[in-house]
């Protein structure tokens, strides 16, 4: 029942002011008549633009966007400022500098990001609210956090070096750095969620491919890892 209900929630959030300022400004700019161009998904077999697919790599339209906002498809308004993004930035890729269809697309994303930014600022409290409990929606459980610990075995000493430089980078709480002896402890409590999430993917992906290789480790039921950054001479 309550991954029925996590499912629902995209929807519900769609409802939120922030969601209602983001549909209203994709449909003002669906309905300018200068926008035509940007309506639909590129025809370019009708158009004879056979190269198309091989320069724009993903296509994307206004009618796609209002689509996935009605949908509450966007886990953000922000993913669905990239998708709106990525309409003129196709548009500009493909179709040469200063040819009519690259300075309507450069006018578009102008005027895109002059009235985006007014809606962050007009709903901050709003959005951000929004991104505190996607986040602890995505709160990774006891068992995600030992099994990653677990996998910190598996991996080999530099890919194990990458993801104590990512957590440094992007978590540096997470890490309790001994300089006497040059060792790292990493504290899996401690990790974002979004971090978690990253690192994690990471650490499974190398841990299928190193066979299970094990590297100098420990890692407790509290779900702490240390690993050791000494080379072996």
């Amino acid at each position: 029942k309550k991954q029925k209900n996590q499912l629902h929630q995209p929807a519900m959030t769609k409802s939120a002011p922030e969601w209602t300022a983001m549909s209203k400004l994709v449909n003002q700019i669906f309905s300018r008549q200068d926008a035509e161009p940007f309506r639909e998904a590129v025809d370019w077999r009708a158009l004879g633009l056979f190269d198309y697919p091989q320069v724009v790599k993903q296509p994307m339209d206004l009618g796609l966007v209002k689509k996935r906002l009605e949908t509450g498809f966007y886990k953000s308004v922000h993913d669905a400022a990239n998708d709106v993004r990525l309409i003129w930035k196709n548009c500009m890729t493909y179709n040469a500098d200063g040819s009519d269809f690259f300075v309507l697309a450069e006018a578009f994303s102008k005027r895109f990001e002059d009235k985006f930014a007014k809606l962050l600022k007009d709903h901050a409290s709003a959005i951000e609210a929004s991104k505190e409990s996607a986040n602890k929606s995505n709160e990774p459980s006891m068992a995600d956090k030992h099994s990653f610990a677990k996998l910190l075995y598996r991996i080999s000493k530099e890919e194990l070096g990458k993801v104590i430089n990512d957590l440094d980078e992007k978590c540096p709480a997470a890490l309790s750095k001994n300089a006497a002896e040059d060792e790292v402890e990493i504290n899996v409590d401690a990790i974002s969620s979004g971090v978690f999430s990253d690192v994690n993917a990471y650490v499974r992906k190398c841990a299928g491919e190193t066979g299970g290789r094990k590297k100098k480790a420990s890692a407790d039921s509290s779900a702490n890892a240390k690993k050791s950054r000494k080379s072996k001479s």
